[in-house]
């Protein structure tokens, strides 16, 4: 669809397929924080040596504090390890060669369905069998908690599940906080192992607040691991910036645990890239190059909600009877629109916009010069 997009000669066609951050003008800019690290770095910088197998510790520490703070009893008590990973991808495939050899043949990952379509792939190329729990209503275009619930409930034990640490990508729908406490209750009572995507830290209530399903799991002597990526809330894309954070009961389990992710980085990509690195560290490390980034972040957040907002508030506009505010409780980038593959397929042959056949729009991609013919060519669709 990519392809299709760049050969069609609409002038006003319009790209919601894509999966990075635009902002108004429809650029995927370069934070001025990440700019000025770069500055600094390369003022600095005095060799290109490699790395080690799991990556700088000053970059582990950076990303142990912005997911757990520097007081949290994991952080205090040592009982995590972080290797830097290329990309959030990079942090999931190991996570994946990880547990295959941990825990031995007959486990398997459990995805919420849907996902993101890249998830399957990476843990049956890890040699892991895929299965399917529960987590969309399209009818009542809502969380399906109950059947969610239930199914976690007959997920034999040790196996792993996948969660999405906020902002969920397709659907953009996220539990409570009550509804977490749900999950970890039957997490602990089944003998799962959860494994966390979390891609979009501060692209939905905040950079603390979107912690709050993590720490939730992160009771006293739970094990999990968690899969950062820097792609959306550093715009490093083309960077490759992730981690892999592997939360254990105590710190003696967490180092022979940071063993067994290094042989597995070894026989996969050796070593990672450090620029990225370096940048992620630099800004969180300097109160003042963070402060600029925080103040980053939230402008990219609130542009999201915004569009949210207009575009609910358009499509009402153009005389769409369809119910659409749902879309407004959804956090992060992405929206399960209710558009159906029909009425995506005439979007695309009719109007030259772009959205995948699920539906899934990626609401960074409004702005106040497209959402008119946006939702004037939606209304005409439905």
């Amino acid at each position: 669809m990519k392809e299709q997009y760049k050969r069609d000669p609409n002038p006003d066609k319009i790209n919601l397929i894509v999966g990075t951050y635009k902002d108004g003008e429809g650029q995927t800019p370069v934070f001025r924080a990440v700019k000025r690290a770069e500055m600094r770095i390369l003022k600095e910088e005095t060799t290109k040596n490699y790395l080690s197998i799991e990556g700088m510790p000053e970059y582990a520490t950076a990303v142990q504090y912005l997911i757990f703070g520097a007081e949290h009893e994991i952080v205090q008590e040592q009982r995590a390890v972080t290797a830097h990973t290329p990309g959030g991808t990079g942090a999931l495939r190991i996570a994946g060669e990880f547990l295959k050899r941990i825990r031995g043949n007959g486990v398997r990952v459990w995805l919420s369905d849907p996902t993101w379509p890249n998830h399957g792939p990476i843990f049956k190329a890890s040699g892991l069998p895929v299965e399917r729990y529960p987590y969309f209503d399209p009818q009542s275009q809502a969380l399906a908690f109950e059947e969610l619930i239930s199914a976690l409930g007959n997920i034999p034990e040790r196996d792993i599940v996948l969660f999405h640490g906020c902002c969920h990508n397709p659907t953009g729908f996220d539990p409570t906080a009550e509804q977490w406490r749900e999950i970890v209750e039957v997490i602990r009572r089944r003998n799962l192992f959860p494994l966390i995507d979390f891609a979009y830290q501060g692209l939905g209530s905040g950079l603390r607040d979107d912690v709050e399903g993590i720490l939730t799991l992160c009771r006293s002597g739970s094990e999990l691991m968690i899969a950062s990526s820097f792609s959306k809330n550093f715009g490093l894309y083309n960077e490759r910036v992730g981690a892999l954070t592997v939360v254990t009961p105590t710190a003696e389990v967490a180092h022979a645990a940071l063993g067994h992710v290094k042989k597995c980085i070894r026989s996969c990509y050796s070593n990672p890239p450090a620029h990225g690195a370096k940048i992620v560290t630099t800004v969180l490390d300097s109160p003042s190059l963070r402060a600029g980034w925080k103040r980053e972040v939230t402008e990219m957040r609130q542009r999201i909600h915004r569009m949210r907002r207009l575009f609910v508030e358009k499509l009402e506009e153009k005389g769409v009877e369809q119910d659409f505010s749902f879309i407004e409780s959804q956090r992060g980038m992405f929206s399960y629109s209710g558009l159906t593959s029909d009425q995506v397929q005439l979007l695309r042959e009719e109007h030259s916009i772009y959205i995948l056949g699920s539906g899934r729009i990626n609401i960074a991609g409004i702005n106040e010069s497209n959402v008119d013919r946006l939702c004037e060519a939606i209304a005409s669709v439905v």
